[in-house]
């Protein structure tokens, strides 16, 4: 027996999905086949097997460096990998030692930018058959599992802004290749348009050569592309994506910004999902996630049915939830230093928890009028970085809990800058403490998870406030 056999890993559906894509590696005479997992700050690793083995290696598994798990964004390891336990306080992984990709056939594609090139999402077991227990999407996987108990799907759709620009020099000297814990030189780039000219077909035409080639690869990649615009900034754009149930948008998200950015170098430009990149006059980017649920009929739990109603008592409690939670989630929708200074008054970004009817102000802005279809909630606090299936996950452990406990969020918030709440963190380390004091969030993303995610941070903070920045040199080195 294989090794997905043996422990019953793939459901019916991926069984068959798993023949189709034998047939396909076949027919389209595919050379390699890519198998990736999303590691804790969601970005893509992996490896490549030839297509004559990839049959056999989506049933037996491809071995991957559990030391992977152990890194922050800088690739430095956090985590004593060769003490005991592995520094996780788990056998399994001491001693960088392995565990399995297994690959998830529904999630097949063949890469339109990557000759001959199929791609596979994967999810991360011990050799024991028992899930690796920081795979990010098998967390994601258990918190939907609750949901469906209570009754729902999660339909979310994506908004996502980023920049791309010309690239000049890709900083490819010898000096330039950075070390763990410190990256190498970033490219240097040149704008695509200036900005301030927000949705102007003028600007969009400039922008449309990009456009063209990221549109024609997305598409083809099969992920639910609905509108391409031009942002506010200078070089900024922002796609946004039909609706999807579970962990489909979720796992578009991640392929979308590793997509992008590898067919935007491609082509001779360097696509950028960094919230507020330091470059003269560009603009914040940010995440805007829209969500509701579907009921067991396959209606929208969110669409009020009552006369006089925008909202259904589903969606309310849902939403007070998500402002009761806001704090401690932030640390998963916003998880880099860089996020939070998008986080200004009148800016079209929130800087506290409150909700509002179809005001860009708010947390969290509800649309739809009485009985439509199309009523969502979309939470405008996140940054395009964020690990999707962790701020996905915080979404539904914080509605749950506004279901549960049937809050009420109160009024909406008309004068958003000016409405007394709750303030949002302003930096990571005030999330991460709020996500330490978060019973809820605790206990639904799970307490060894968070305290493990936290740690991975606060390495990132430690390094960052180790560094002297051009700011202290410019206020202190001439004055003092």
């Amino acid at each position: 027996m294989t090794f997905v056999e043996r422990h019953g890993l793939w459901t019916a559906v991926q069984v068959e999905a798993a023949i189709e894509v034998e047939h396909r590696i076949r027919a389209d005479e595919l050379e390699v086949v890519r198998l990736s997992f999303a590691d804790q700050h969601g970005i893509l690793r992996g490896k490549s097997v030839v297509g004559a083995d990839a049959a056999s290696v989506m049933r037996q598994g491809c071995a991957i460096t559990t030391s992977l798990l152990a890194k922050d964004t800088a690739h430095r390891t956090v985590f004593p990998v060769f003490s005991a336990g592995g520094g996780f306080g788990m056998p399994q992984m001491q001693g960088a030692a392995d565990a399995l990709m297994i690959a998830d056939p529904t999630t097949f594609k063949v890469l339109p930018w990557a000759p001959r090139t199929g791609w596979l999402l994967c999810d991360l077991y011990f050799a024991d058959g028992t899930p690796v227990p920081f795979s990010t999407r098998q967390l994601y996987r258990g918190v939907l599992g609750k949901l469906a108990t209570a009754g729902y799907e999660f339909m979310a759709g994506l908004e996502i802004e980023f920049h791309v620009f010309k690239l000049l020099d890709a900083r490819l000297g010898l000096g330039d290749s950075g070390q763990p814990g410190q990256p190498g030189t970033p490219p240097e780039v040149a704008l695509l348009t200036q900005g301030y000219q927000y949705l102007t077909e003028q600007r969009y035409d400039q922008f449309d050569p990009v456009f063209e080639i990221l549109r024609r690869d997305i598409l083809a990649l099969g992920l639910k592309l609905r509108s391409i615009e031009l942002e506010y900034g200078p070089s900024q754009c922002e796609f946004t994506f039909h609706p999807g149930i579970g962990l489909e948008p979720a796992d578009t998200m991640v392929l979308l910004r590793s997509a992008v950015k590898q067919i935007a170098r491609r082509h001779g430009y360097h696509a950028t999902f960094m919230c507020r990149p330091r470059i003269p006059n560009v603009m914040s980017s940010g995440w805007h996630l829209h969500q509701s649920l579907r009921d067991r009929r396959g209606g929208n739990a969110f669409a009020a049915q009552e006369p006089g109603r925008d909202l259904s008592p589903v969606a309310l409690h849902w939403l007070a939830g998500l402002l009761a939670h806001a704090r401690g989630a932030t640390a998963f929708s916003t998880p880099t230093l860089n996020g939070y200074k998008r986080y200004r008054p009148y800016s079209l970004a929130p800087d506290r928890a409150i909700w509002g009817r179809d005001n860009r102000g708010v947390m969290i802005r509800a649309l739809g009028d009485g009985g439509d279809p199309a009523t969502r909630l979309e939470n405008r606090v996140g940054e395009p970085t964020a690990n999707p299936y962790l701020y996905m996950a915080s979404q539904v452990v914080a509605g749950l809990d506004g279901l549960a406990r049937q809050l009420e969020p109160g009024p909406s918030a008309d004068t958003p800058y000016e409405t007394a709440a709750e303030k949002l963190p302003t930096s990571l380390a005030e999330a991460l403490a709020a996500l330490r004091a978060d019973a809820c969030l605790r206990e639904g993303m799970g307490a060894a998870f968070v305290d493990y995610y936290a740690r991975i941070k606060e390495a990132e903070i430690a390094r960052f406030q180790a560094e002297v920045t051009d700011w202290e040199q410019r206020e202190y080195f001439e004055l003092f």
